[in-house]
């Protein structure tokens, strides 16, 4: 139970504070807001993993992310029961950061804030996505790829990255984002995307909401890929 608290916690902290900073740096409104600008969108996102993976890394490896799981799972490294119960949790923290981001923006003082909420950058969805499915889905699973592939990597028990690895993976997200927002807003992560998509339909946005299943399936496919691919990488053989 510790781990799946603390995949809850790490999740929740992820999505508080890169949806959040996506909400409150006002790209939804076309403004720079506080001056946080899509590269400081992609460091909050990235160094959100950084500080949960010294805090809880020792805990539940800090996966904060359903595809991360299942990359591991496919892997050999954890039963499916267990990553079951990190993918329900770190399900449940993003909500609870959703509602958080929710209430705030309710109880904020900003001109048409609520327009953020359903934003790309918020939601990882796109509005123009019923034209533009196949490169959305292909930047999805592409960038899902390789950042598992790098979570994979670095935190490999004989040829990872040990201490480091923490750093490499944030990293990693910073530079995905970096790529990706302009496509989908980023996602790579089904429980960062089921969060805010909720509260966008309750904001009366159901795009996100019939969206979802592309920030779904893009990652597993994505992170399933990226396990059949290190395990030949670090093969001996």
């Amino acid at each position: 139970m510790k781990k799946y608290l603390a995949e809850m916690i790490g999740t929740f902290v992820l999505v508080l504070m890169g949806c959040g900073s996506a909400i409150f740096a006002g790209i939804g409104l076309g403004t720079t807001g506080y001056g946080v600008t899509t590269l400081g969108v992609a460091m909050a996102f990235g160094l959100s993993v950084v500080a949960m993976a010294y805090t809880i890394g020792n805990i539940s490896g800090c996966h904060i992310n359903p595809a991360i799981t299942l990359g591991v799972w496919s892997s050999g490294r954890m039963s499916g029961k267990e990553a079951g119960g990190y993918m329900l949790f770190q399900c449940i923290g993003a909500i609870i950061a959703s509602a958080v981001l929710y209430i705030l923006v309710h109880t904020g003082n900003e001109a048409g804030i609520e327009a953020v909420f359903n934003s790309t950058t918020t939601t990882g969805s796109n509005s123009f996505l019923p034209g533009n499915i196949v490169p959305a889905f292909i930047a999805e699973l592409i960038f899902t790829f390789i950042f598992v592939l790098v979570v994979l990597g670095s935190t490999d028990e004989k040829k990872g990255a040990g201490n480091f690895a923490g750093l490499a993976i944030g990293l990693t997200l910073v530079l995905v984002h970096i790529a990706c927002i302009p496509i989908t807003g980023t996602s790579v992560n089904p429980a960062r995307s089921i969060g805010p998509a909720i509260f966008a339909a309750i904001e009366g946005n159901c795009v996100p909401l019939s969206q979802l299943w592309l920030f779904i399936v893009a990652p597993f496919i994505g992170a399933m890929l990226s396990a059949f691919v290190w395990k030949g990488l670090r093969s001996d053989n």
